[in-house]
């Protein structure tokens, strides 16, 4: 295996200041100490935390009725085929439709760095439960030419557990 100069002489420095004591006094590893003990695992950043049962209680009691009555577990359960296309998370990546963090609220088309349809682009709407419980329902009746291939959530039961379960997935802990 080859390796290039200027790795080499990164690794020596940081071998250099860690003799020295001069480190950054870290005990996890560096993207150094990887390149020099690749066999070594890096740590993964760590996952948020899980939403206490208060804070579920919380965010889904911001919603309007009917969706303040909403299942957190049922949603979650039924957010799993939204999975397959979407993420929730902070920070999450865009997939074949956009990360949804921070959804409530958010105007339509405008998730950073997903490239939209020219229908959901122009729909010049701000999502709220209600708009999404429409969308969910059926996206190709709001958007004809939507790129979203979901055929939709026909239960409203479920329609109401999902969106309480993205009110607390996509918003920040209260």
């Amino acid at each position: 295996m080859r390796v290039s100069p200027a790795l080499l002489a990164l690794m020596a420095g940081a071998a250099l200041l860690s003799a020295c004591g001069k480190g950054s006094g870290s005990s996890a590893p560096s993207a150094t100490d990887q390149a020099a003990n690749p066999s070594e695992p890096a740590s993964a950043p760590a996952a948020p935390a899980a939403p206490t049962p208060d804070q579920i209680k919380t965010l889904i009691a911001t919603l309007p009725a009917p969706y303040n009555t909403g299942d957190y577990e049922n949603g979650k359960t039924q957010f799993a085929q939204c999975a397959a296309c979407h993420t929730a998370t902070q920070g999450g990546p865009n997939m074949t439709g956009p990360n949804l963090y921070g959804i409530f609220g958010r105007k339509s088309g405008s998730a950073p760095g997903f490239s939209y349809s020219d229908g959901v682009a122009a729909l010049n709407q701000t999502w709220d439960a209600a708009k999404i419980d429409t969308w969910i329902t059926n996206p190709r009746a709001v958007v004809p030419d939507t790129h979203m291939t979901y055929p939709g959530m026909k239960d409203p039961k479920n329609r109401i557990d999902t969106i309480a379960y993205l009110k607390v997935a996509t918003s920040p802990a209260p």
